[in-house]
């Protein structure tokens, strides 16, 4: 499995990179927008790839980042999305306004994406937010910086990780740093108690 590659970016066509090792190996590979705009012919480059293997081809596909190329692998498991599709997602969106368009049930955002019908990006959309509220807890990415001190708090108070997140869910936006940890003990020693 090709991993990673790092050389010189000798030829550029469309979105077809060629990458020249220090082992004097050619390797071909799509690349997105992104990597092709911040990096001219002959300079050095150093990307993340993923292999195709197909009965005709193998195919090299390059990304800036490990975020890049964990989502592409996160879009290759939804059903329906091939390596050309996700890749293309990736191309032409950041990680961040993904995940928010994801969390914003926002198809809109996914059917500007060349090549993406409604359909896909309602697939899309229902599978990683399922994906991520179980393995990347899509709340924790979201916290503003006071509500990871409310959390701290509570955890530093005794409760668990899961249940400190859980109380800040349920506690009004506009409470004060303060107001927030007192109510959110409130809550959790009368869970009647709406706040």
């Amino acid at each position: 499995m090709i991993g990673k590659l790092k050389g010189k970016l000798v030829e550029v066509e469309g979105n077809l990179g060629l990458i020249e090792t220090s082992g004097g190996v050619f390797y071909q590979l799509y690349l997105t927008p992104s990597i092709i705009k911040q990096h001219k012919e002959k300079s050095e480059i150093e990307v993340y790839t993923y292999l195709q293997v197909r009965e005709d081809a193998l195919v090299l596909f390059g990304f800036e980042s490990k975020k890049e190329y964990d989502f592409f692998k996160l879009l290759l498991a939804v059903s329906g999305v091939g390596p050309k599709t996700a890749f293309s997602v990736i191309s032409f969106s950041k990680i961040d306004d993904l995940i928010k368009a994801i969390k914003e049930n926002n198809s809109d955002y996914f059917i500007k994406i060349p090549g993406l019908g409604k359909k896909t990006a309602m697939k899309i959309i229902l599978e990683l937010s399922q994906k991520f509220e179980s393995e990347f807890k899509l709340e924790k990415m979201y916290l503003s910086e006071e509500d990871k001190i409310v959390v701290d708090a509570l955890i530093s108070l005794g409760f668990k990780s899961i249940q400190a997140k859980k109380l800040l869910s349920q506690l009004a936006k506009n409470l004060s740093l303060e107001d927030k940890i007192k109510e959110g003990i409130k809550l959790a020693t009368n869970p009647e108690k709406k706040i």
